[in-house]
């Protein structure tokens, strides 16, 4: 009987479950359905889409050389997918869709009424574990909940791992040729303009991108990752994100490269290998927390009575940080950064978070969107925990009178200055030393071309700490 394999963020052959699962059940057709507006709904990046499209013409490729050939739909919104499909289904008689796992409250109500809808002519749709190592639910507490407290998740992680490790599943072998006609990939989708050709120079599209990537991380820089991966200036961190969201790579396979260069060992043994699957398990921990806490799907806090909390207004202060113009170096270049690449060093997405929610006391879900827009790695379940992390609303949130000073974060993070003034050229001129606070130097004007501090570090501070603590005083 026929399969379909219904591509969504798993752009890739090596190791996917479900296209597996598929071609040694029957003949196999793929799927790719576009989605512009349910994609603007979810404020996608066009630079993320750019890359999603990118990514699935390399796809196409790889596919070709499977005989399996590729259809591509449009279906505008998601509650369009179900008669999208189940014509499809109709015309090339299949009799199962085969699907990896996807997560959130969207993405599970568009499944379910796929499901229903392929149902009722019969067609089965078949779901995988792919893009996490345990399946959301089978990790819990011992009073049957989802874990909150990452430590706690990652010990039972550890555990699993030691005694049923996931393997990578190999390259299934061609089909026979169906003699069906592949659609060409769309190189644009209307509402999505193209980023610039330098932003896609920094993020080449395919499997073998990706690979080459990890292979080149895993050799040259993960012995070092957990000295290394604070320092923007460096090159200490994988950059692999934006192919972990697209599913051009999975997480086996990184897991696997990790293993291989620290002796097969988890938990001990080098410590940036241990450092960096760490990493890999907090972006487990936040999937499973969007299944076991729908809320944070609809821009709820994790802690429900941070919602009572007293943001602020300031739409100029908002700009100001989404442009790159606060006065506050770090913030500024970390902003530039993001606009100019679709991405940001973690380091510096705490720092301008905790910037925004705390010293300007904007409501995290303005830099949650505003990320989204950008990233080329926009992920909501990471994106969404990093924020609320840094907010102090969420799962295992830093505590409310933790504040970074960025001033001080430069300083330790960017001794030298190097990342100030590859972004900041209007600072490039000062020491390393005035470089991190120039408003510090005095004067009428301070720097010319930079802007004063829109707020005042110390104060703002206080003004948070008063917030979170009448916060308190109201849900005691």
């Amino acid at each position: 009987m026929r399969q379909l394999i219904w591509f969504r963020t798993d752009l890739r052959v090596q190791d996917n479950t479900a296209l597996n699962a598929a071609l040694a059940a029957g003949p196999t057709l793929a799927l790719f359905l576009v989605s512009p507006g349910q994609w603007q709904a979810h404020d996608d990046a066009p630079a993320k889409v750019d890359f999603w499209l990118r990514n699935l013409a390399e796809l196409a490729r790889a596919l070709r050389a499977l005989n399996v050939p590729l259809l591509i739909r449009k279906a505008d919104t998601w509650s369009d997918a179900p008669a999208v499909i189940r014509e499809i289904c109709r015309i090339h008689d299949i009799g199962t869709v085969q699907v990896n796992e996807e997560y959130g409250i969207h993405e599970s109500e568009r499944d379910r009424q796929v499901r229903a809808c392929l149902g009722a002519d019969g067609v089965d749709l078949r779901s995988h574990l792919d893009q996490l190592f345990f399946r959301p639910g089978s990790l819990l507490t011992q009073s049957g909940g989802y874990f909150q407290v990452y430590s706690q998740f990652r010990k039972v992680c550890y555990q699993r791992l030691h005694s049923a490790l996931p393997s990578c599943l190999p390259l299934p072998g061609p089909q026979q040729d169906l003699g069906i006609p592949s659609d060409v990939p769309p190189c644009t989708v209307d509402g999505f303009p193209a980023p610039s050709e330098q932003l896609r120079q920094l993020w080449p599209a395919g499997e073998a991108a990706a690979r080459e990537r990890l292979d080149a991380f895993a050799l040259e820089a993960l012995w070092c990752y957990d000295d290394r991966r604070d320092f923007p200036a460096r090159a200490g961190t994988s950059q692999l994100s934006p192919y972990l969201a697209a599913g051009v790579i999975s997480p086996r396979q990184c897991l696997h490269a990790a293993l291989a260069n620290n002796q097969g060992e988890f938990d001990s043994g080098n410590p940036g290998a241990v450092c960096w699957i760490n990493e890999l398990l907090w972006r487990e921990f936040y999937k499973h927390i969007l299944v076991g806490y729908p809320r944070v799907s609809r821009h709820r806090a994790f802690r429900q009575e941070t919602d009572a909390l007293a943001w602020r207004r300031a739409p100029d202060e908002l700009e100001a940080w989404q442009q790159g113009r606060t006065g506050i170096p770090i913030v500024d270049a970390a902003m530039r950064q993001l606009l100019a690449t679709g991405w940001m060093h973690n380091r510096l997405r705490m720092i301008v978070a905790m910037f925004l929610t705390k010293n300007l006391l904007i409501d995290w879900r303005e830099g949650e969107r505003w990320f989204m827009r950008h990233l080329i790695d926009g992920d909501l379940a990471a994106n969404n925990g990093g924020w609320q992390w840094s907010a102090s609303t969420g799962t295992d949130a830093a505590p409310y009178f933790r504040i970074f000073n960025p001033i001080s974060q430069s300083q330790k993070f960017d001794p030298d200055g190097h990342f100030l003034r590859h972004w900041l050229p209007e600072l490039a001129h000062l020491d390393k030393r005035d470089i991190h606070d120039p408003s510090a130097l005095g004067g009428l004007f301070g720097v010319p071309g930079y802007p004063q501090p829109v707020v005042d570090l110390s104060a703002s501070r206080e003004r948070a700490l008063a917030a979170f603590r009448d916060l308190g005083g109201r849900t005691a």
